[in-house]
């Protein structure tokens, strides 16, 4: 039913209407007074309370944008206003994992067993990682790099508290395909300060925060954001309160603001701060990705002929090939959360969408068409049957 109300709000709001726009196809991008009017009809038509949105065109912000209300009590969302950046936190962390493999701290196609002290499984179970000690008995861990846990495809569920029993395991060959896991992310985070002895936190503050301005954005909570702070919209149109997170999570604890997540997408798409091998590897294909849609995480893989063609993961990033040539995006969501960010290297063009309200997500492939054109970002695949979303 959640598929089917994308696809006919789709629909709605790129035929029929006489204002509907012409999609764009060149390296154009909309007015201001253009975009304001297709934000407030897709935000008519979806219910949406609150939206932020950011386009990116020639490596440059050129408009950062927030429409709707913050909070139940009605207060303007606005584009400092701090909201949660959910999965888009995993591309920040590749980011930095890509410098640190340029600086040759790391290898990412080296066995994660060779930075760890210890095996994986003899670690005490800590709460804000996994529990590694469930994959006692598998050597198949051994298998895992960096790389891998980058392209999600260590074989693990999204996260081992989702399995039938609680327990982490690893289901498939580690490296043979691609299956979304943020416990997967939050394995590479472990090897960092564990095995290299790094603070991820303090590292992105340093790499990544504070080089490209983004005073409102942190890993952690911070007293100061409680003044200009989104709550969120669920799927029934109840509010849920933005919680304060005291833990460092590279799978998705980052709170932003549209204008501090727009200059990192700039910045990612120019390639800054990356050797362009570095940003080779992180935004071109490394793994075919071989599902129908993205969640289910364990979802049976497609026949070879029904897959789709130059579909793939980069490194925390999904890479596909459209139109306008090679793009690549990633997806951000919880019960009251929708992100998404879309960029295409040729132009270094992105459209990014930050929404405190998920009942904003079926109107995201209009609004990136209108601003971008038809780029050919495979909705399909990234929202499929949303009732199996389990966090991401």
């Amino acid at each position: 039913m959640r598929t089917l109300r994308i696809w006919i709000l789709g629909a709605l709001l790129t035929s029929g209407c006489a204002t509907a726009p012409v999609p764009r196809e060149t390296s154009s991008v909309p007015n201001i007074a253009a975009l304001d009017a297709e934000v407030a009809r897709a935000m008519a038509a979806t219910g949406a309370k609150g939206l932020a949105i950011a386009v990116i065109d020639h490596g440059d912000v050129v408009a950062t944008r927030a429409y709707g209300a913050r909070n139940a009590k009605g207060e303007p969302l606005q584009t400092d206003t701090v909201m949660y950046g959910a999965s888009i936190t995993k591309t920040v962390f590749a980011y930095l994992v890509s410098q640190l493999a340029d600086e040759k701290r790391l290898d990412l196609g080296t066995s994660i067993a060779q930075y760890l002290e210890k095996p994986l499984p003899e670690y005490p179970d800590e709460r804000r990682y996994s529990t590694w000690s469930h994959l006692s008995g598998d050597e198949r861990w051994r298998a895992i790099t960096p790389r891998v846990l980058l392209t999600h495809s260590s074989g693990f569920a999204n996260f081992g508290f989702l399995e039938p029993d609680g327990k982490l395991r690893i289901h498939f060959a580690p490296g043979s395909r691609y299956a979304y896991s943020g416990d997967g992310i939050i394995l590479l985070q472990f090897v960092l300060e564990r095995g290299l002895g790094l603070d991820v936190g303090a590292e992105l503050q340093k790499r990544v925060f504070d080089r490209f301005g983004m005073r409102n954005t942190s890993m952690v909570w911070r007293p100061d954001f409680a003044n200009n702070l989104a709550d969120g919209w669920m799927l029934d149109g109840g509010v849920e309160p933005h919680d304060e997170r005291g833990t460092v999570r590279a799978a998705g604890s980052m709170d932003t603001t549209i204008d501090d997540l727009a200059r990192f997408a700039a910045a990612l798409v120019r390639g800054e701060g990356l050797s362009p091998q570095a940003f080779t590897q992180m935004t071109s294909p490394r793994l075919p990705i071989t599902t129908r849609s993205q969640f289910p995480t364990l979802q049976d893989e497609l026949p070879p002929e029904q897959r789709r063609a130059g579909l793939a993961a980069g490194l925390g990033v999904v890479v596909f090939d459209g139109p306008q040539g090679r793009g690549f995006f990633k997806g951000g969501h919880n019960e009251s959360t929708g992100n998404t960010l879309v960029c295409l290297p040729r132009g270094q063009r992105c459209v990014l969408i930050l929404s405190n309200d998920v009942r904003a997500e079926p109107a995201f492939p209009h609004l990136v068409r209108f601003v971008l054109g038809d780029a050919g970002v495979p909705w399909d695949w990234e929202y499929g049957d949303k009732e199996f979303w389990d966090g991401h």
